[in-house]
């Protein structure tokens, strides 16, 4: 068992069309920058980035018995938090916001090519978890019932219902949104 986050910067694509090509990569550069540095505090994995979009996971290459769901769910606090702080170079009063989504379950994962090996992972956890996080809102932590059931171990956890919502690929799904944790703070 793994859990898997995607996140995403909501407007990319209109934030992008009025800058530079170098303006996005700077911007991009420092969100990045900061996400590098605050996911070292758990036990998680960045698998990759392509474009606005970051995708981590716990649970591999090293397992971590049931923590995966735990340690994502902070980091993915943090990073929410995070964003804010994230400063826009050519627009200095704008601020990113990010769209995120988590989904815990079995995959598989291995390198795959020889010119330029990476670490993939594949299966319906990883589908599902970008499901989650295409479908969720801006600023907020869209997780699917396996994530609720896998955090409900920890009473600390702060989360709501979303309700059943229609995701592709997979019907109806009840979902929640991951709001906070009463035992932990953000380090800003």
């Amino acid at each position: 068992q793994v859990t898997i986050f995607f996140s995403d910067i909501v407007g990319f694509t209109s934030i992008a069309a009025s800058c530079t090509p170098l303006q996005v990569v700077e911007m991009l550069n420092n969100l990045y920058v900061c996400f590098d540095s605050r996911i070292e505090s758990y036990d998680v994995y960045k698998v990759e980035t392509i474009g606005d979009a970051y995708m981590v996971v716990s649970g591999l290459p090293e397992r971590n018995g049931t923590r995966h769901a735990d340690e994502i769910a902070k980091m993915s606090l943090d990073l929410v938090a995070a964003v804010r702080q994230v400063v826009i170079p050519h627009m200095p009063t704008g601020r990113l916001q990010l769209r995120a989504g988590i989904h815990t379950g079995p995959c598989v994962a291995g390198v795959v090519g020889s010119k330029m090996p990476r670490y993939c992972l594949f299966g319906d956890t990883v589908n599902t978890a970008s499901r989650m996080e295409s479908t969720s809102l801006p600023q907020k932590i869209h997780i699917s019932s396996a994530t609720y059931d896998a955090l409900l171990r920890d009473d600390t956890y702060e989360i709501e219902l979303r309700g059943e919502i229609e995701v592709k690929g997979k019907g109806k799904m009840k979902t929640y949104w991951l709001l906070g944790n009463k035992n932990y703070s953000i380090q800003n």
